[in-house]
């Protein structure tokens, strides 16, 4: 028997939907493993149209005044926000996510949409008058062109709306490719960014895989590239790009640490270990994945954060109960779930059976994997090293602070990490000292506001520049220097040529 398939998601380009009929890929619904429809996969015809369709907008667009992008940017900002439901809706449905979640995903893309809305201010140049005699020199911003963004399945709204809310309101075009997974986000945005009156080809949509994907990294007329996604793939982005002459900005994995210190209010950091580890079932770049316990505090905080474990409960996402759904596909499932047993044969104690986690409803053929503990964790193990972007936490037990100084700072990784103390003089050193990208103290999850810029160091960014904020502004305009003399006949300058009789 044929099974029916609910729905077709295709390409968005030059303002409308565009079919292909070429390969295909599937969309799952994650609480129940049925196939919920198709996603169209772009060629290189696919992804030259769409190229071609936001260089051609771009002239126009590029010399739009600062007023007209950004009346633009507020009604965007106005249809998304009244479409907030169904698109936290649309985005659990295919990632799996709980609802809550969703909606919370949308709330921080709007955050950069708001600050998008401020273009005239944020594009402003400097000034210096009569730097020699009658000379002024000044700096302007201007955008760069086809500018493309390579995007994950975690937020499928809020990593777009990282990205092209500012390439736009700077004067660039824009061409995204989202993950296939969830794809069906990008083109609901799509489809309001034409309501809120963009012009056709400024903002377009292609979906796929390596294919889609290459073609961007290699096409002539795209200008810069945003990625975010794993390190190995991010490390590819970046370099292909950038022998390709692009601009680029390539986000990669994670592997956030939060040191618990002696004197830390326990209940707190065990309210945030939970929460920061298992929200979105761990599927975020900025979860904590490992609790660095200092001291004496290890048993103790493990005891609560078993006790706050318990009390989550797992179902798909438009369940009213549900606090964490399914993860996104079955081979990313088996695939985090092959930690636990791996890291008991390394010698880890696996304090909490996520396998074991009853779920709501009715789970045959969800992706389900419930919330784990792993403890005793060391450095040496896998599922300390690996970035495994799911519901497992790795509790690593240290004896000093300068310990987990020295653990943190041995990681490859430097996206995020958070320390939990009361002593304001040991977080106001960690701040100083530690070599990540951000911080939080008494925060687990220190994701910056859309006015500062989201990125990590090391191997958890390729390309000097991190996304949203002002660091977003610069990384799609180019500065232009301008020195300018106008000559004064009045001043003794040369006659310009106007007239001098009657």
């Amino acid at each position: 028997m044929t099974e029916t398939i609910g729905k077709h998601v295709t390409h968005w380009i030059n303002g409308k939907p565009s079919p292909s009929g070429e390969a295909q890929g599937d969309i799952h619904e994650p609480s129940t493993g049925r196939l919920a429809g198709k996603v169209d996969f772009a060629g290189r015809a696919e992804v030259d149209a769409a190229v071609a369709a936001a260089k051609a907008a771009f002239p126009a667009w590029r010399d739009a005044s600062l007023a007209a992008r950004a009346k633009v940017l507020f009604r965007f900002r106005e249809l998304v926000n009244g479409h907030r439901d169904e698109l936290a809706r649309l985005i659990s449905s295919e990632h799996g996510k709980v609802v809550s979640d969703a909606a919370g995903e949308v709330a921080r893309g709007l955050d950069v949409v708001d600050f998008a809305c401020g273009i005239p201010h944020l594009l402003k140049g400097g000034f210096s008058e009569n730097v020699s005699t009658r000379v002024d020199a000044y700096s302007i911003l201007q955008p760069l062109g086809v500018a493309a963004g390579i995007t994950p399945f975690n937020f499928p709204a809020m990593v777009p709306m990282w990205m092209f809310p500012v390439a736009i309101a700077c004067g660039n075009t824009f061409v995204l490719k989202p993950s296939e997974k969830d794809p069906s986000a990008s083109v609901r945005l799509a489809e309001l960014w034409a309501e809120a009156g963009l012009p056709d080809g400024v903002f377009n949509v292609v979906h796929g895989d390596k294919t889609a994907v290459d073609g961007l990294l290699h096409h002539p007329d795209v200008k810069a590239v945003s990625f975010v996604g794993s390190t190995p793939i991010a490390r590819y982005i970046y370099e292909t790009a950038a022998r390709n002459g692009k601009r680029v900005q390539a986000l990669g994995g994670a592997k956030n640490h939060m040191v618990v210190l002696p004197d830390a209010d326990l209940d707190l950091a065990a309210d945030a270990a939970v929460s920061a580890g298992f929200g979105s079932a761990g599927e975020r770049c900025m979860a904590i994945s490992v609790v660095v316990a200092v001291g004496p505090v290890g048993d103790a905080l493990l005891d609560k954060i078993k006790e706050r474990v318990a009390r989550l409960r797992v179902g798909p996402g438009d369940h009213p109960d549900s606090d964490m759904g399914p993860l996104v596909t079955r081979e990313h499932r088996d695939r985090v779930a092959s930690y636990l047993d791996g890291g008991v044969a390394q010698g880890a104690t696996l304090a909490v059976d996520g396998r074991l986690t009853p779920v709501l409803g009715d789970p045959a053929g969800g992706f389900w994997l419930g919330p784990t503990v792993l403890d005793h964790v060391t450095p040496e193990m896998d599922a300390y090293k690996d970035e495994i972007f799911g519901p497992v936490l790795s509790i690593v037990r240290t004896g000093s602070y300068e310990e987990a100084m020295e653990l943190i700072g041995a990681n490859p990784y430097g996206n995020g990490t958070a320390i939990f103390t009361n002593d304001g003089g040991a977080a106001r050193r960690f701040q100083n000292e530690v070599e990540v990208g951000m911080v939080g103290i008494n925060v687990p999850i220190p994701v910056p506001m859309a006015y500062y810029s989201f990125g990590g160091w090391k191997d958890s960014l390729f390309g000097d520049s991190h996304a949203h904020g002002m660091e977003g502004v610069h990384f799609y305009t180019r500065t232009k220097a301008v020195t300018a003399r106008w000559l004064d006949p009045s001043h003794g300058g040369v006659n310009l040529g106007f007239p001098t009789g009657g």
